[in-house]
């Protein structure tokens, strides 16, 4: 049987994981994805072991589903062209951070168990060690050696697999608290290990430049902190359905049972190149190592990135090929697809609906990514699409490499493309009127890349935000952002200069993040100021914050820079009359000043020549 696995995930007792991130919109996602297989994420926690005991039931060996009830109502929330058996495996991940060699090390590995009883024996031993009800993944003093024996004893089926082992902070070969081999990590035990994930920063053909890792099957996970990134990446088996063909397959490598991997590409993962995110600085390995490892901006250590990494431990040059079949596919995902194609944020409601519409229509997102004949997607109403999913089959894509916690942008076509492309549209089946018509006002056509916030001074978070649930659509009347703009609105902290052209929705996007300011973070109105350049602009932000602002909320200053002055000028001087002087007054005051200073050093002023 041939199906996806997505074996890396969280529940909603992790940090910085979505609300919604439960037993049944994880059914409902792998779905609509196209996954069969999904980890349980986090069953050292008390709360969410006891969820996976009263929701879950057994089904194939090693493996559970969703209790009957619960898939009945779930399966009405998925289209018919989706529908599929889902089932659970037990999984968590650990995060150790212990001390060996004089250095601390911190490193996240994931932990499998072929049923209850011994996922019940493992959690009794953490336990014991230390808090595993704090956090879905448990932070433990506890040298990950020490870990695998563990999960050794708990069940001979049990194993381990090192996450996400290129990524700086917390894997198993990080730049900052990492090793430089699998042996050195776990020692005797290393034999015990079989595969490695490779994370969101990195592909197969960076793994295969260090000979050391040959004998592990590489395996890719989303890490999903929400139900909308599963299966960004994700394993292809073709197995009987169980716990013990699934780890069989991945034990042996065999390429006729482990089919590969679905990735990233690995530029859009958040630590693909070196940087600094403070100074909103990045580069290659090679001017890296030009500045001596530091930032040009401000002279402190850069983040080495993964591909830094790599090739600080290659023994083989760029390009090594290992013999014998290797299979991976680099794919984006169908809602930054479309985001691209429709030229709105990822998380429009405009997005949400062309996702519906295709999955209604094809199949699962996986099934359009990768199935669908071009041809098929031609008849799709949304422009470009076609296009667009062939060039990424193809891998003829733009990167902007992620670096320091920033997530990198993968472009599918520039400008110029766009427009030439558009005008063949006479080639495409598209209906005479656009079936998703732009949502809520203002919707000029605005091009997301254009409103670019500098990285603010603050540390990049360890996890991604929470992210919404899938087809979260705006209330009637909402007005909608692109997934930059919204950036901007939810910004916290320090300063962030917005750097963008004309029509781009600079006013809408600081409208919005006012609003937020009063309506979410509880900021009286009295304390902002808004400054702007013209009486216009001050003018419409005054109307839309009218319009967006409850009664009692109050208003908070919208002014020019001049018309600021002059409201200053009058509090101070509230009891004197006051009034703005024409272009020859002020002429007049200023000859008059340099008069007084001329005359005061002994000079003479003479009128300037008008």
């Amino acid at each position: 049987m041939k199906f996806i696995a997505d074996l890396h995930i969280h529940s909603k007792y992790s940090r910085a994981t979505a609300k919604d991130l439960d037993l049944e919109n994880l059914y409902i996602g792998a779905q609509i994805k196209g996954i069969t297989v999904v980890g349980t994420g986090d069953f050292t926690h008390p709360a969410w072991w006891q969820e996976l005991q009263d929701k879950l039931q057994p089904a194939e060996e090693g493996l559970f589903k969703l209790r009957d009830d619960l898939a009945r109502a779930c399966d009405a929330k998925v289209p018919k062209t989706c529908r599929r058996p889902v089932r659970f495996m037990l999984v968590t991940e650990i995060s150790n951070i212990y001390k060996k060699e004089e250095r601390t090390r911190k490193n996240h590995n994931l932990v499998f168990m072929p049923d209850r009883d011994s996922a019940e024996k493992f959690n009794r031993r953490l336990d014991d060690l230390g808090n595993i009800q704090s956090d879905g993944r448990p932070i433990l003093g506890l040298d990950a050696r020490n870990l695998l024996e563990i999960v050794l004893e708990s069940s001979k089926q049990g194993f381990l697999i090192p996450a996400h082992i290129w990524t700086p902070w917390f894997s198993l070969l990080g730049s900052k608290s990492g090793f430089d081999s699998v042996e050195q990590c776990f020692g005797d035990l290393t034999p015990h290990i079989f595969a490695l994930e490779t994370g969101l920063s990195s592909d197969p053909p960076m793994n295969w430049r260090i000979s050391g890792l040959d004998r592990y099957t590489l395996i890719s996970n989303s890490d999903a902190h929400s139900p909308a990134k599963l299966g960004r990446e994700a394993n292809c088996f073709d197995t009987e359905l169980s716990y013990g063909s699934i780890r069989s397959a991945m034990k042996s490598g065999d390429p006729k049972r482990f089919k590969g991997t679905i990735e990233f590409f690995p530029e859009e993962g958040k630590y693909h190149v070196d940087g600094h995110r403070k100074c909103g600085f990045r580069s290659q390995p090679r001017q890296t190592r030009d500045l001596n490892g530091l930032c040009p901006v401000c002279g402190k250590p850069l983040t080495l990135g993964v591909l830094y990494r790599v090739e600080e431990l290659a023994d083989r040059e760029e390009g090594f090929r290992p013999s014998g079949p290797t299979h991976y596919q680099n794919l984006i995902p169908l809602d930054d697809v479309l985001s691209e194609t429709l030229q709105v944020g990822p998380k429009s409601r405009k997005v949400a609906q062309a996702y519906l519409q295709l999955i209604e229509t094809y199949g699962s997102e996986f099934d359009i990514l990768r199935r669908v004949p071009r041809e098929d997607l031609e008849k799709s109403p949304v422009p470009l699409l076609a296009e667009a999913i062939e060039r990424m089959r193809q891998g003829r894509v733009i990167f902007d490499p992620g670096y320091d916690g920033e997530f990198g942008r993968v472009r599918i076509l520039d400008p110029s493309e766009r427009q030439r492309l558009q005008g063949q549209q006479s080639l495409f089946d598209v209906p005479a009127e656009p079936v998703m018509a732009p949502v809520g006002s203002d919707q000029s056509g605005e091009r997301p890349d254009l409103i670019e916030p500098l990285p603010e001074a603050v540390s990049a978070p360890e996890q991604s935000e929470p992210e919404p649930a899938l087809f979260e659509e705006p209330l009637p009347g909402e007005i909608v952002l692109n997934s930059e703009q919204q950036t901007v609105v939810d910004h916290e902290g320090g300063s962030l200069l917005i750097s963008a052209g004309p029509g781009t929705g600079k006013t809408r996007t600081i409208t919005c993040r006012i609003a937020a300011l009063i309506q979410s973070k509880g900021i009286k109105a009295g304390n902002i100021l808004a400054v702007t350049f013209t009486n216009k602009a001050a003018g419409e932000m005054h109307q839309r914050l009218q319009a967006t602002l409850k009664p009692g909320e109050g208003m908070p200053l919208v002014a020019t820079f001049h018309g600021l002055c002059w409201q200053l000028l009058k509090e101070v001087y509230e009891n004197q009359p006051g009034f703005i002087v024409d272009e020859g007054t002020r002429r007049a005051i200023l000859e008059d000043a340099l008069a007084l200073v001329l005359k005061k050093n002994g000079s003479e002023c003479k009128p300037a020549a008008s």
